[in-house]
């Protein structure tokens, strides 16, 4: 019963962690610059799992790991306002801002899945501490 735990427990960090890179995309819906700083639209963070095998159950299932946390490369949205401090001032895309291309709406989804996954780990493992308490009453 211990493996039902440290395989739900796997998927409760999976996908914290992933909510938490959610949480960064929606934080940065308007970033219009980079960590260092330079003029570069924020691109959208997504978590990629995949099995650990390392937690195999008995029965076959197994536990879920990260293995990355990647970058979105799409091309930014541009909006005309050639009065921003941030506009570009020359080229192709002269008097446009550039802003992350990133979907609300697609983040509200991925988070309310993460949420909904996370909240099903949490009731196995309720159900496998519950299963443990009667087993015990039962030999005891």
């Amino acid at each position: 019963m211990l493996r039902a735990l440290d395989i739900s427990t796997s998927g409760l960090v999976a996908q914290r962690i992933r909510l938490d890179a959610i949480s960064g995309n929606l934080a940065n819906m308007s970033s219009v610059r980079n960590e260092r700083g330079e003029l570069q639209p924020y691109q959208e963070r997504f978590v990629v799992f995949q099995p650990d095998e390392e937690l195999r159950s008995r029965d076959g299932a197994v536990g879920v790991k990260v293995s990355e946390v990647r970058t979105e490369t799409v091309e930014p949205k541009y909006r005309y306002q050639p009065g921003h401090p941030l506009a570009i001032k020359e080229g192709k895309w002269k008097g446009y801002v550039a802003y992350p291309n990133m979907d609300m709406m697609s983040q509200f989804v991925d988070s309310l899945i993460a949420t909904r996954a996370y909240e099903a780990n949490l009731g196995v493992m309720e159900v496998t501490k519950n299963l443990s308490d009667q087993s015990l009453r039962i030999i005891g």
